[in-house]
């Protein structure tokens, strides 16, 4: 470390330990007057994010780490800056924005250098100790923001396809996978998972698979239900494919897909009813309780 660096961090770090809460009000007022915040974020979440980013970093640059390690190494200033982010990446925030946000960091710091030396050397200094800090900062904060989006886009895909994808239960021992929009390698997982999970929980011996909803069956799809029809064959159950529409029986028969091995029906109602012959056996025959009305 350079003699210049030296002092230009003494000061920087003598600067902060002596004016924490008043550099955490003014970082606020900046994020304010930069719109580097939404509107609806609460002046007593920023400060509360300021106060624990601005002591982590007074902390850092007070320990023996060198400056350009600081902001990734120093456990405390990382874990604030880290969080910071993915707080903001969950409010929804713009990666922009919330690198922003850091870098008004900058700002505060350097007025209050200025208000603790007129010497333009030790100014310029402290100027370049501070960019190099805060710009690790603002280079960590964004790169934890995607990442945290990444996660919660990944979080929310993975919802919006099991509720796109419910299993549900038709008759005793029947349940019923009423498929709606294209079906694709990632929903043909979780359809398979979700069916063969509440067979399991259920105890059902059929499944129906209903693609009436399903536009267009070419080859990819016709070997995903293919997958998922051996998947529940092998916990023991029987499955059922309905809604094969004349459009889609036409454009199976030309692709050449071979579907003899698995039953099929017309319709949902259809499949039910061959559900409930594949199950009489099982249905209580006694005066016991039911679990509905008897088939007629």
């Amino acid at each position: 470390m350079s003699s210049n660096e030296a002092v230009a961090r003494k000061r920087v770090a003598g600067v902060m330990q002596g004016r924490v809460d008043e550099i955490a009000d003014r970082w606020v007022q900046l994020q304010v007057r930069h719109a580097a915040v939404s509107a609806d974020a609460r002046e007593s979440e920023l400060r509360e994010e300021a106060d624990a980013l601005v002591a982590a970093l007074a902390a850092g640059l007070d320990s023996a780490l060198p400056v350009d390690r600081i902001v990734n190494s120093h456990a405390d200033l990382n874990r604030a800056v880290t969080e910071l982010s993915l707080r903001r990446a969950r409010s929804g925030e713009s990666p922009t924005a919330t690198a922003l946000a850091v870098l008004a960091l900058k700002e505060a710091l350097l007025e209050a250098v200025q208000e603790s030396t007129q010497d333009g050397g030790e100014l310029f200094s402290a100027a370049l100790l501070i960019n190099r800090l805060l710009d690790a900062a603002g280079a960590l904060s964004f790169d934890t923001y995607v990442e945290g989006r990444e996660e919660i886009i990944r979080r929310q895909s993975r919802q919006l396809l099991e509720l796109s994808t419910p299993v549900v239960r038709l008759w005793k021992q029947v349940l019923g996978v009423p498929l709606i929009g294209t079906l694709d390698t990632a929903r043909t997982q979780v359809v398979m998972e979700n069916l063969l999970q509440a067979i399991q929980d259920q105890e059902a011996t059929v499944a129906i698979i209903d693609i009436t909803g399903v536009p267009t069956v070419d080859t990819a799809v016709a070997q995903h239900l293919m997958q998922t029809v051996n998947a529940v064959r092998l916990m023991g159950a029987d499955c059922i494919i309905s809604g094969i529409r004349p459009p889609i029986a036409q454009t199976i028969a030309q692709l050449g897909i071979d579907l003899s091995t698995i039953m099929t029906r017309a319709t949902l109602s259809d499949a039910l009813s061959e559900a409930i012959k594949l199950t009489v056996g099982s249905l209580p025959t006694s005066n016991g309780p039911s679990d509905g009305p008897a088939p007629r």
